[in-house]
């Protein structure tokens, strides 16, 4: 999928995406506080793949500002909208994809399900390692290839994703692996502070890794 292409894809998806509730709250709000431990008052943060910028404006109130960022301006639209509704001023939005990423120095970056959509996994994360303060962290949850069982949901994706893709209705997936991902962020240069699946038995791996 072209990048003209993955634009076209998102913008037509964001009304209904918008529009869906979150499947699983207690991983989603888990997943929060989590990165809630991460982040000071002081910071400047960058999110990546931001979409409707959801992660971004509930973790406005725990940092300085929050850029959020995602290649289709037709899901930033929504961000911006619930962001003057709710009256919150420190974030902003901007319409970049993961590989374009604005200069720093940030305290922190997230990168949540979004790895997994990139196609060149190993120059988002060097960009954002150059994006990042000295001891800062990149956030992340990402899905993973499962390891054991038989997992029918990802055996099932695997057959109708190449259909789904080749009509248009689906966006280009990586099938990583964890120790896949995690050898990614050590070749660009991170600290594996903690990676782990949260609740147990998800497929999505969150991680925390540090620029030394």
């Amino acid at each position: 999928m072209s990048s003209a292409q993955a634009v076209q894809f998102w913008d037509k998806i964001a009304p209904k995406y918008a529009a869906d509730p979150i499947k699983d709250m207690e991983s989603y709000e888990l997943t929060l506080n989590k990165t809630r431990g991460y982040l000071q008052p002081s910071d400047k943060v960058l999110e990546i793949g931001a979409g409707t910028g959801s992660t971004a404006l509930m973790l406005a109130g725990d940092c300085a500002h929050v850029l959020a960022t995602d290649l289709s301006d037709k899901m930033l639209e929504v961000g911006r909208a619930r962001a003057r509704e709710e009256g919150i001023g420190n974030v902003s939005f901007e319409t970049r994809s993961a590989e374009d990423l604005p200069e720093g120095p940030f305290e922190a970056i997230l990168a949540h399900n979004i790895l997994h959509l990139v196609e060149d996994l190993d120059l988002v994360l060097s960009r954002a390692f150059a994006a990042l303060a000295s001891g800062g962290h990149l956030v992340s949850k990402t899905f993973v290839k499962p390891k054991s069982g038989l997992h029918l949901e990802y055996r099932a994706m695997k057959i109708a994703l190449p259909i789904m893709q080749f009509f248009g209705r689906a966006p280009f997936v990586a099938f990583h692996t964890r120790e896949e991902l995690e050898a990614a962020f050590r070749r660009a240069g991170f600290e594996i502070v903690e990676s782990g699946h949260f609740p147990a038995g998800q497929e999505r791996l969150y991680t925390v890794a540090r620029k030394p």
